[in-house]
């Protein structure tokens, strides 16, 4: 926000709600916005001018009226631009504080894509041939896009690592910062959530990548402790999912638009929202991630398949889902509704792509849907399917 701010606006004016003391009491007498105008011109010693100065409230869950002064800002000072942030669960839970209905625009902002990634390091060049959909280029950069995307299963996409990682290329330091995010997610929750729940909702997030290890990735509750039932960690996983924190992504019995329609609450699979903070969450070393041959493949696929769930959660015209039989034998690792086309997506974690469920679910099953396969190999065309390199997940989707 300080970026933006800096680079699209004659001043910025920064206020944390967390940090600073001063601001506290902002919005305690009233909604005056000249008031609190003045208040924040006197302590930031910044002129505040419509159309040239960005105002930044950052934390503002910390503030129990922040959100509905801005419905005064809207109204008041419409030439003004205001932005604000904070913690998901924390803007949600606010109680006796209603929500500007229709007076701010949302945004949602997920770790960087692998895109973004690049684009942080320098290989915007790398992006634009991606975009360009330059097959034959990217098939012959394969081993570089390779070697990028090591450092990005483990780096991941939360922008304080990624920042770490291009100023020093420290790995421990990245390590070090993916730890902290993690502890600050179990404390933005322990603060939010019910005290019962908080055991319950750490046991969910400490059992992702054994879940994930599975050969069937579908979330089993019993894997979480002997005889556990839905009933008694729904809540646990609907907070991890309120909070930003997992992606649950539903089993559709059938492959037909809408999918919603279709839609199974019983079966879903738990993704970590960021494929660095997995490999945190998962102890994994960086030996073995960033220069281990078989990392593609290591781990029964999980971190493959988590980067691709990541990748295609940035693209919000996308309604993502999974497809199985119900005897398993044939699984589609993602079903995914764009505009009026349905795409089974089958992930191979390495170049071994020979697998029947693919070529079952398209050529057999529901003949006319051309399905999409994402892989080490290069790009390559058939008549029921498209092969299309790991790398360029972001862009294979039209």
């Amino acid at each position: 926000m300080k970026h933006f701010g800096k680079n699209e606006f004659s001043t910025c004016v920064y206020v944390n709600f967390e940090k600073d003391t001063w601001a506290f009491s902002l919005f305690d007498k009233d909604y005056d916005v000249e008031r609190i105008l003045l208040f924040l011109q006197a302590h930031t010693g910044v002129k505040i001018e419509a159309e040239k100065t960005l105002l930044i409230f950052d934390e503002v869950q910390e503030v129990p009226r922040g959100l509905e002064s801005l419905k005064y800002f809207c109204e008041d000072k419409p030439q003004l631009h205001v932005m604000v942030a904070g913690s998901l669960l924390g803007i949600a839970l606010h109680e006796g504080v209603s929500f500007p209905v229709g007076k701010v625009d949302m945004l949602t902002l997920h770790p960087m894509s692998f895109s973004e990634f690049l684009i942080a390091l320098g290989e915007e060049i790398k992006v634009e041939v991606m975009a360009a959909k330059q097959w034959d280029v990217v098939n012959a950069l394969l081993p570089t896009f390779e070697e990028l995307l090591r450092q990005y299963y483990f780096v991941g996409g939360m922008p304080e690592a990624v920042a770490s990682f291009v100023a020093e290329k420290n790995l421990k330091k990245v390590r070090t910062i993916q730890k902290n995010i993690l502890a600050a997610y179990r404390n933005d929750v322990s603060k939010h959530a019910p005290t019962s729940e908080v055991p319950r909702i750490n046991m969910v997030l400490d059992a992702i990548p054994s879940q994930l290890a599975k050969e069937n990735k579908k979330f089993i509750y019993g894997a979480l402790k002997k005889g556990a039932r839905a009933k008694e960690f729904e809540l646990a996983i609907q907070w991890l999912i309120d909070a930003g924190i997992v992606l649950k992504i539903n089993r559709t019995a059938k492959p037909t638009i809408p999918l919603k329609i279709y839609e199974d609450f019983g079966a879903f699979k738990l993704f970590l929202c960021d494929c660095g903070l997995l490999g945190c969450l998962a102890e994994a070393p960086q030996e073995l991630v960033i220069t281990n041959n078989d990392i593609f493949k290591e781990y029964k696929g999980a971190y493959t398949e988590s980067f691709v769930a990541q990748q295609l959660v940035c693209n919000q015209d996308l309604c993502i889902y999974y497809w199985s039989q119900s005897d398993s034998k044939c699984e589609i690792d993602f079903l995914v509704q764009s505009g009026s086309r349905v795409i089974p997506i089958e992930v191979k974690a390495e170049d071994n792509v020979h697998s029947k469920s693919l070529a079952t679910f398209c050529r057999t099953l529901y003949p006319g849907l051309q399905g999409l396969r994402l892989s080490m190999k290069p790009h390559v065309e058939q008549d029921w399917m498209q092969n299309f390199p790991l790398c360029t997940v972001e862009h294979s989707i039209d």
